[in-house]
């Protein structure tokens, strides 16, 4: 028998640069043994992963490495974040926990039950999350100690329409949102990411998604991480609401999510 598949991959870039382009909500796969505990029949966790899955950010970061004059390092996500949410705080310090997805969801995208109200998340954190928190630790740590400075860059998507699970989707939901954090996002970084997927659409800043991730042991702690989250209204480039159809948007964005790597890397 064939060993399982990785549920996460490092794809080494320059030894020189600094930049991780992050990817965690790319994939759809889940292992038999996680979509056990999954009450949704077959038709209603497709449904669901169209709506949770940020689709095509994978091809999206690695076009936008191959484009890069430096190539960043690239983190992905090869299995779906529900089999856990890699951006997630673990424990009560998380707000998405009041809509049942905090580290392990339980609720859906649009509120109706994932999986049983009194699952206990821990094997699912032990077995995935804790691993995928020390390997992006220790990515970082190695653009650290290779540059002596890393910069994270999340790739993601979302609906041109508000999912009922977001916690603050009432506000514009432009073609490209950036999200900041006050520690570790640079402000001229963000002006750069605004000025180069101006191209792509109208660009604007925590709304509807904010804040950016920094593996835990860095974060608040260490300046030399930069973050920076980029999401992409997926009408942008791809059919709503899984993605069936890619179109020239995509090409696009990769062109600009390049530049942005290129400023990050000097």
């Amino acid at each position: 028998m064939s060993p399982p598949p990785p549920s996460f991959e490092l794809l080494p870039g320059a030894d020189d640069s600094p930049v991780i382009l992050h990817v965690p909500h790319s994939a759809r796969e889940i292992p038999d043994a996680v979509r056990e505990g999954i009450v949704l029949d077959g038709a209603a966790l497709e449904r669901e992963l169209d709506h949770i899955t940020d689709a095509h950010t994978a091809e999206l970061a690695e076009a936008a490495a191959g484009l890069a004059a430096v190539t960043p390092w690239r983190f992905v996500n090869r299995l779906s974040r529900l089999v856990v949410d890699p951006e997630r705080f673990p424990d009560e310090r998380e707000e998405m926990l009041t809509v049942g997805m905090g580290a392990v969801y339980t609720r859906t995208t649009h509120r109706t039950e994932l999986r049983p109200g009194d699952t206990d998340p821990e094997p699912l954190i032990e077995r995935y999350f804790r691993p995928y928190a020390r390997a992006m630790t220790e990515a970082v740590a190695g653009r650290l100690a290779a540059t002596g400075r890393a910069v994270v860059i999340d790739v993601h998507s979302y609906p041109r329409e508000g999912l009922p699970y977001e916690l603050h989707g009432a506000g514009p939901r432009p073609p490209v949102c950036v999200g900041t954090d006050a520690f570790h996002t640079p402000p001229e970084l963000a002006e750069l990411a605004g000025k180069l997927f101006a191209r792509c659409g109208e660009t604007g800043l925590n709304s509807p998604f904010s804040g950016a991730y920094v593996p835990l042991e860095f974060y608040g702690r260490d300046r030399r991480v930069g973050a920076l989250m980029v999401e992409i209204r997926r009408d942008t480039y791809m059919t709503e609401p899984g993605g069936a159809v890619v179109g020239p948007g995509l090409s696009r964005l990769a062109s600009a999510l390049a530049g942005l790597v290129d400023g990050a890397s000097r």
